[in-house]
C-alpha cells in the first residue's frame, strides 16, 4: 500500500511538471520570453527533489515532493504567469498561508529527526520543538517578504502588490506575514500534538519514519 502512494504521489508531481513544460514550449514558440524565463526556472525548482535524490542520495517523502511542487505551481505558475494574484484577491493570502504550513512541516521535521537520533546528542522537549518549527516558518517568510521588496525596488516588479490600494507595499507585507504566522501555528500546535500522543500515528510519523529508513546513512556515527 504504501508503494502505491508513492507511485501515486509522483505521478501527480509529474502532470503538474507536465504542465509547466507544455507551457514552456508554448512561450518558446510564441516569443513570449518572460513567460519562457519563469516556466522554465519554475520546471527546474520541482525538479530539485529528484535532482537531491539522485545526485547526493537524499530521499524526501513523497507527499512532502508533491506539496511542493503544488505550492510552487500554484504560487509561480498560476499566480505569476496566470495572473491569478490579481485575479483574485485571496490567491495571495491562501498561498501565504500555505507557505506557513510547508515551512513549519520543514522546521518541525528537522528538529525532530535530529532530536530523535541518539548520535545528535539533542533531548529537546516537545514545546520547544513546535517553537523552533513556528520561528522558523515565520522566518522563511519574513526571508520571502525581503525578497519581494528586493525585486520590487531592482526590477520594478509589483510582488507586494503596490498596485491594489497601498503605493508602499506595507499592508501587503504585513498581511502576508500575518497569514504565514497563523500557518506556522496551526503546524506548531498539531506538531506538539503529535509529540505528546505518541501512540497515534499521523503523517509526521509516517514521513519521519520513512525518511530514516530511505536515509540511513545520515544517521550514522
Amino acid at each position: 500500500m504504501p508503494l502505491k502512494l508513492s507511485i501515486n504521489y509522483r505521478s501527480l508531481s509529474l502532470l503538474f511538471q507536465l504542465v509547466v513544460l507544455l507551457e514552456a514550449l508554448a512561450a518558446f514558440w510564441q516569443q513570449q520570453w518572460l513567460t519562457l524565463l519563469i516556466s522554465t526556472g519554475i520546471l527546474g525548482i520541482t525538479l530539485l527533489p529528484l535532482l537531491l535524490e539522485r545526485r547526493f542520495r537524499l530521499f524526501i517523502p513523497a507527499p512532502f515532493q508533491l506539496m511542493t511542487v503544488v505550492f510552487i505551481f500554484a504560487s509561480l505558475f498560476l499566480g505569476e504567469v496566470r495572473g491569478y494574484y490579481t485575479r483574485f484577491w485571496w490567491w495571495d493570502i491562501a498561498l501565504h498561508t500555505s507557505s506557513g504550513f510547508l515551512l513549519g512541516i520543514i522546521g518541525f521535521l528537522l528538529v525532530h529527526v535530529l532530536n530523535e537520533i541518539e548520535d545528535t546528542g539533542l533531548h529537546m522537549k516537545p514545546g520547544f520543538v513546535a517553537f523552533f518549527a513556528f520561528l522558523f516558518a515565520v522566518g522563511g517568510g519574513a526571508i520571502w517578504e525581503i525578497f519581494e521588496f528586493t525585486m520590487d525596488t531592482f526590477f520594478a516588479m509589483d510582488m507586494q502588490k503596490t498596485m491594489l490600494g497601498d503605493p508602499s507595499g506595507l499592508t501587503d507585507t504585513m498581511v502576508d506575514l500575518f497569514v504565514d504566522a497563523v500557518g506556522a501555528l496551526v503546524i506548531s500546535l498539531y506538531g506538539y500534538h503529535h509529540l505528546k500522543n505518541r501512540d497515534r500515528q499521523t503523517f509526521f510519523h509516517r514521513w519521519i519514519s520513512s525518511f530514516i529508513a530511505r536515509n540511513p546513512r545520515l544517521f550514522r556515527r
